[in-house]
């Protein structure tokens, strides 16, 4: 059996890192907030689907991808706006999240591609400017990592940091969830 190259073992960790920290962040806040909790949940799921040979197809692991994106980002915003008190924010996030999974098979690949990267700086942005007002650093942090996954997903090179880009994009994105997570949690306890 010959040895994998770097590339491959980029790829694997990088879904490896997102897979588990989305699965903790979905166990350990599965009590308090179950938004949250789904939304990491789908991150984790897609993570495994595209990880595990043979338990999909590639269009079986896009398809995950499509739904972690366009419901389980908008599911972790919610929360996070919901438990600010911005209760049309939180609505109107997941609301849109909702139309564009139902639309998802009407767009092609370059649409469902601008919405995606669309979903993930709108819930960044928004993320980032309720962590703003509330003083809540791992929430920006969250925002920043999530905004970073998005914008280098638009970038034209094939490597970032001698890694595929697409590894990179993962690595911010499990970054992002973890602080996320983090800020959800300093979030409750401001509330108790």
């Amino acid at each position: 059996m010959a040895p994998k190259p770097w590339s491959e073992w980029s790829t694997t960790l990088s879904h490896l890192a997102l897979g588990v920290v989305s699965l903790h962040a979905a166990v350990s806040t599965a009590q308090a907030s179950r938004g949250a909790a789904a939304g990491f949940l789908l991150q984790a799921l897609a993570s495994a689907t595209l990880l595990a040979p043979g338990l999909g197809t590639d269009e079986d692991g896009l398809a995950a991808a499509w739904v972690a994106t366009v419901i389980g980002l908008p599911l972790l915003a919610f929360d996070f706006h919901w438990v600010n008190g911005d209760r049309s924010s939180a609505n109107l996030l997941l609301g849109g999240g909702m139309v564009l999974a139902v639309a998802g098979d009407h767009l092609g690949a370059e649409g469902r591609s601008v919405a995606g990267q669309a979903v993930v700086l709108v819930v960044a942005v928004t993320i980032l400017i309720v962590a703003v007002f509330t003083t809540n650093t791992y929430g920006m942090w969250g925002g920043a990592m999530l905004g970073a996954a998005g914008l280098l997903s638009r970038l034209e090179e094939d490597k970032v940091l001698l890694l595929p880009k697409e590894d990179v994009c993962r690595c911010a994105l499990a970054a992002g969830s973890w602080a996320y997570h983090r800020a959800l949690h300093t979030q409750r306890l401001q509330w108790e």
